[in-house]
């Protein structure tokens, strides 16, 4: 399974081979879901929180004497029955994350890479944009023919993709990840997905031990 290596502006600079291990396995659904789950409910606050009886402000005196009013009894006026009274059952701060081992980590990324493989565009790196400019990247994605929500793989911090990101930041359908913070949900997302050669290797080696 080969794909061109592009630069750029489209042009055709050789090819690479890309592992089956990693971008042509079968993908498993249910290990996808159950990462793309993991990942949102990771990025969740948990910071809903209602208070009790206990916690609300007032409703130390009997609002009214125990018999002789016809009235049900009551003892505060903080009950949950009364308006501005505590919340039964109420959510709290709380954490919805749950773990899931490193090798089903791994192959939903490998299942996920294989779903996406006819949208992957390889390029070589992204010297070409000479200086950190909005309009040279554009350009650039308009000649590697990719359009809709966009993803980019590649390492920011490499000399030769030293004006990527802020050439890139203020397109709002772009996403810019490096190869290290790969994942399930951008991949999905993503109408493409634009890697550097360098970002391809480094995925391989990772994800196919």
């Amino acid at each position: 399974m080969s794909k061109e290596i592009l630069n750029t502006n489209g042009e055709k600079l050789g090819e690479i081979t890309l592992d089956k291990k990693v971008f042509g396995v079968e993908p498993n659904i249910h290990v996808m879901h159950l990462a793309l789950r993991r990942q949102l409910n990771n990025a969740r606050q948990g910071s809903a929180c209602t208070k009790t009886r206990a916690e609300v402000a007032g409703g130390g005196r009997k609002p009214w004497k125990q018999k002789g009013t016809g009235r049900a009894r009551a003892g505060s006026l903080r009950s949950p029955l009364f308006a501005g009274g505590g919340v039964i059952f109420g959510p709290k701060p709380r954490s919805y994350a749950f773990s899931m081992p490193q090798k089903a980590r791994q192959l939903a990324l490998r299942s996920a890479l294989s779903a996406r493989e006819a949208q992957i565009v390889v390029v070589k790196d992204f010297s070409t944009i000479s200086e950190p400019k909005t309009k040279l990247m554009v350009n650039a994605l308009k000649s590697l023919n990719v359009s809709g929500k966009v993803l980019i793989v590649a390492n920011t911090k490499a000399e030769e993709n030293v004006n990527l990101e802020l050439s890139a930041r203020n397109i709002p359908s772009v996403r810019l990840l490096l190869p290290t913070n790969l994942n399930v949900k951008d991949l999905l997302e993503a109408d493409f997905v634009v890697m550097t050669e360098s970002a391809v290797n480094e995925i391989t080696e990772r994800l196919s031990k």
